[in-house]
């Protein structure tokens, strides 16, 4: 297992679990939810804020917040 801010642009993963429930409740609303595919589609000069494809849509996150995510596969 790997989080989703170790990805690389264009690498794909399927979410397993979110650490902070707070979080969890905010990205399961926006169907950020186990079991879902989530492919990084690209990111910040620095690296933050960036942007997920989950579900056919665009999403963007920050970093920390990518980091609480955990994926599979």
């Amino acid at each position: 297992m790997r989080k989703l801010s170790e990805l690389k642009i264009g690498e794909t993963g399927i979410i397993d679990r979110i650490e902070s429930d707070e979080l969890s409740i905010k990205l399961m609303e926006m169907g950020c939810i186990p079991g879902e595919e989530i492919t990084l589609e690209q990111s910040g000069l620095t690296g933050d804020p960036i942007s997920i494809k989950i579900a056919d849509y665009q999403l963007s996150l920050r970093i920390n917040e990518a980091a609480l995510i955990w994926l599979t596969k």
